[in-house]
């Protein structure tokens, strides 16, 4: 692999994180019924659970 081509992922995966928080904070700053008509915390709610179990496995 390229050093050009690891740049290049590393951009995207930095484009896709930004996206990702930008519709979050968006979709946060909507009032809270209508977050709850589209579901989003459900969502975030699951997302957040899965981070938290996955970072908090004892390493041995």
């Amino acid at each position: 692999m390229s050093v050009l081509s690891s740049i290049g992922r590393l951009a995207n995966q930095y484009a896709e994180a930004r996206a990702r928080h930008r519709s979050e904070r968006i979709l946060l700053s909507l009032a809270a019924e209508l977050r709850k008509d589209i579901g989003f915390p459900e969502i975030f709610e699951t997302r957040e659970s899965r981070r938290d179990t996955t970072f908090s496995a004892k390493v041995i």
